[in-house]
């Protein structure tokens, strides 16, 4: 069972591939039945993703690769995603890429909004600021570093 959960987790996110899909949190539940049928939930980023008929192919495709065909893919969107859902080494992984990873903790309702720099993840300079509500995908946002001058995309934080 751990490892066809890792199988599965290990899938590249189709529109950031340096990311899997447990870096990300957007795989909710694997389970196996007796006569070994997989059921995978995941959750996608926001309700309109693109990807996510990719993403079921891919975890199909992943799983055929090792024996298993009998693959029920499942979205819900209760609880829906966060950012907060993806992990260190996610966030670790997209900035090594050169995009802005969310900050730790999303805005919750009835919490202050105080807008904080986002961090230049080429240079490491907060002189930034945002030059469109979307980047290279509807989940980012795109940046310039005032202090570098490199444009870079940040996810937004849900």
């Amino acid at each position: 069972m751990a490892g066809i959960t890792r199988l599965v987790g290990s899938v590249p996110d189709p529109e950031m591939p340096m990311v899997d899909l447990a870096d990300l949190g957007i795989l909710r539940d694997v389970r196996v039945d007796d006569s070994g049928a997989i059921t995978v939930t995941i959750t996608p980023t926001y309700s309109g993703c693109p990807a996510m008929d990719a993403i079921r192919a891919d975890i199909r495709a992943r799983l055929a690769e090792h024996g298993h065909t009998d693959v029920t893919v499942h979205t819900v969107f209760t609880p829906p995603w966060s950012t907060d859902w993806i992990t260190a080494e996610g966030r670790r992984k997209l900035a090594e890429h050169g995009i802005a990873p969310p900050p730790g903790r999303a805005q919750r309702p009835g919490a202050t909004f105080v807008a904080l720099s986002v961090r230049c993840p080429r240079c490491g300079a907060t002189d930034t600021r945002e030059l469109s509500r979307f980047g290279a995908t509807a989940c980012k946002a795109l940046y310039v570093c005032d202090a570098c001058k490199e444009p870079f995309d940040r996810v937004k934080p849900l």
